[in-house]
């Protein structure tokens, strides 16, 4: 029956949901180059990624052939990781390129530095020191880093010592194996227009959710299917919004900030009871505004750990922040609209609705979301 699909569809997507190790981040690449004629490259990556070819092609590591050497390397002390590093160096710096103009800067690693294993579900962070000769009359710098690493972010830093003067330039997203666009090295750099920030940012908001935010398209869902009317779905929505959007500016302006040991496991409790709410509660209540809201203030913590790591452009910071809320909220209307099409339009005015769709559904999401917790605060 197709009641029976739809309930089957849910506990697929829960148990694939499940099985999640850490998620798979692009690499942030920060290039300074100085007028002194030297150029430092710092890669923030997973070495235990690289080491076993986990890159943009996997949402998350346990979807990779490669997962269970993934697990054990991630337990390693540094110093042992870094002996495990040694043997992948000359590929590393073989696949790298830098250019000036249109010579190749020669490169070289002058250090790799491994913090401890940190909390699961975000990779441990490595940084890549390189360093290279970089000709005084260079105009302008490109970086590439190959698809079998990973996507990642660059951007470059013009130094002056002697005159105590340097400037950073705007973000680059670099993906499907493609090479920066150059960087101006003469004066200051020029701005990216606003319209290439606008849609970056979209874009990086809606992949956030579609398709890499399970935990927030299970909390949506959740919220979806106790009100599949549309005015009191965007009432929710819209506190979610509200919520999510005041901590993520607060958060990325430094105002407020929680680990994501106390974040994560916080958010999949809100998941568990929300599903747990949908089993018990018969109809809305205007109480069920306040906990969206608040629960939304958790989940616009959880966005600012993507941005933070990426960076805002200090001169369109405004620009940038609301871009990737509008991002979040069409990734969320996707889901809302995949949902009631697939579900609401068919069975919401049925009498069995809530019997057959909304309890075995909210009973999956609850289930997903009380394992998550446990997983969260356990590991």
């Amino acid at each position: 029956m197709i009641f029976r699909l739809i309930a089957y569809m849910f506990i697929a997507m829960g148990l694939t949901c499940v099985a999640q190790a850490d998620v798979v981040k692009p690499a942030l690449v920060e290039i300074s180059a100085n007028t002194k004629g030297t150029v430092t490259i710092e890669v923030r990556a997973s070495i235990e990624a690289l080491l076993t070819g986990i890159d943009a092609r996997y949402k998350n590591t346990q979807d990779a052939p490669t997962a269970e050497e993934y697990d054990q390397l991630r337990i390693l002390p540094p110093d042992r990781l870094r002996l495990e590093f040694e043997t992948f160096r000359a590929e590393f710096l073989e696949h790298l390129l830098l250019k000036a103009d249109d010579a190749l800067v020669p490169l070289e690693i002058v250090e790799v530095s491994i913090p401890e294993p940190g909390y699961p579900k975000v990779p441990r962070i490595s940084v890549i020191i390189l360093s290279g000769e970089l000709d005084q009359s260079s105009t302008s710098l490109q970086w590439y880093y190959p698809a079998r690493f990973g996507d990642n972010a660059v951007r470059v830093r013009q130094v002056d010592e002697d005159n105590e003067k340097w400037h950073w330039s705007e973000w680059q997203w670099l993906r499907n194996d493609k090479p920066s666009e150059p960087f101006s090295l003469e004066d200051l750099f020029t701005q990216r227009p606003i319209a290439e920030v606008i849609i970056s940012y979209i874009v990086i908001g809606f992949e956030h959710i579609v398709p890499k935010g399970t935990d927030h398209i299970l909390f949506i869902l959740g919220i979806f299917l106790l009100s599949t009317r549309l005015k009191p779905l965007l009432w929710q929505v819209t506190m979610f919004t509200v919520a999510h959007t005041l901590t993520l500016a607060l958060s990325m302006k430094g105002v407020i900030s929680l680990p994501d040991n106390i974040v994560e496991p916080l958010i999949a409790l809100s998941i568990a009871y929300i599903g747990i709410e949908n089993i018990f509660a018969h109809s809305l209540h205007k109480s069920r505004l306040v906990l969206v809201f608040l629960f939304g203030l958790l989940h616009g913590l959880g966005f600012a750990g993507v941005l933070s790591e990426f960076g805002m452009p200090a001169n369109a910071f405004a620009t940038a922040l609301i871009s990737f809320n509008v991002g979040v909220e069409l990734g969320q209307i996707a889901v809302i609209v995949v949902a009631y099409l697939l579900v609401g339009v068919w069975f919401r005015e049925k009498p069995w609705y809530r019997q057959l769709i909304i309890v075995p559904a909210s009973l999956v999401i609850s289930l997903i979301g009380l394992y998550w917790t446990y997983d969260r605060i356990v590991f």
